[in-house]
């Protein structure tokens, strides 16, 4: 393993199976394109296609499969540390069909188990240890062991002084019932010093999609909530109060990975620039986010910094 991992992202790296044709349903879809993807996987990826100082690692799971390798592969190509990832010859990779509306906007459906078999065994305690960050989200939460997993790796970042972000990423349909996920999502926050809900999981928490109502998921150890509207950009919230930033109007075909875009570029400025006041932050992810809604899949959307910077340039406030 590489001696300066700054990010290590935990969770479910899987295949997306995305139909080639935008409008059609899984019922229509006549051929579909396989992408790499998983929301940790697509923000450690993210991470290392931002580049800079900033070095990523992926903490996961996956089948001893083709399936398997082609995602190992694919992380290290793309210049992440793929050494904790662990190969599992007794369950084969998990798989999503994604279907796409119109307008880019996807439902998901699963084969295997999303979470995998991440159990805390496979934790690398001194490796998370030595890193700047941890990342995780929610659909690691699902299984018992990888979840067990998951609060272990939490504990050792948060004793150890590490930034710890998650991104609430609800799936229902994966949930055995909704009460759980709250629970589980709540816990997440809890854990956490970086947060990022969507409108729709801060209702789902709280009752209200206001940013504002974010403020009862606050506690002593946070540093940031961030709240995305999609298209309409985000909003902050910080000790100091809450900032919102619009969004970029784009031509979107596939809107899987743009919210691990967005949460890729704003840990990247998080970690690179700790003093950037937000609205800067917040600006680079959502033209991050909105980059990744251009392309089809998830990790082949994530943007380079120069691409980004590029759409900076051409919408100057």
């Amino acid at each position: 393993m590489s001696a300066a991992i700054h990010a290590l992202c935990l969770g479910e790296v899987l295949i997306d199976f995305v139909p080639t044709v935008t409008g059609r349903d899984l019922r229509t879809a006549e051929a579909f394109q396989k992408a790499p993807g998983g929301a940790p996987a697509n923000v450690a990826v993210g991470l290392a296609r931002l580049g800079g100082s900033l070095t990523s690692g992926m903490i996961a799971k996956v089948g001893d499969d083709g399936f398997g390798r082609f995602l190992v592969q694919t992380l290290a190509d793309a210049g992440v540390d793929t050494a904790l990832v662990r190969s599992d010859p007794a369950n084969r990779t998990p798989l999503a069909f994604v279907s796409l509306a119109e307008d880019g906007d996807r439902e998901f459906l699963f084969y295997g188990e999303p979470w995998g078999t991440l159990a805390p065994a496979d934790i690398d305690h001194a490796a998370v240890a030595a890193a700047g960050l941890l990342h995780f989200g929610s659909v690691g939460l699902i299984g018992q062991s990888s979840r067990a997993a998951t609060w272990a790796a939490a504990d050792t970042a948060s004793a150890n002084g590490l930034t710890v972000s998650f991104d609430a990423n609800l799936r229902p349909a994966l949930w055995p019932d909704l009460g759980a996920a709250r629970a589980a999502i709540a816990e997440g926050v809890a854990r956490s010093s970086v947060v990022k809900l969507s409108d729709e999981e801060l209702a789902f928490l709280t009752g209200s999609d206001d940013p504002a109502a974010g403020r009862a998921l606050w506690h002593d150890r946070m540093r940031a909530l961030v709240v995305t509207h999609g298209a309409k950009g985000s909003t902050c919230l910080t000790r100091d109060g809450q900032v919102s930033v619009g969004g970029f109007t784009v031509q979107a075909v596939d809107t899987t990975g743009a919210g691990d875009a967005f949460m890729a570029a704003f840990l990247s400025g998080l970690l690179t620039e700790p003093d950037a006041p937000v609205e800067g932050l917040c600006r680079f992810a959502n033209a991050a986010g909105a980059l990744a809604t251009t392309r089809r899949g998830a990790i082949p959307a994530m943007p380079t910094r120069a691409e980004v910077e590029a759409l900076l340039g051409e919408v100057r406030l």
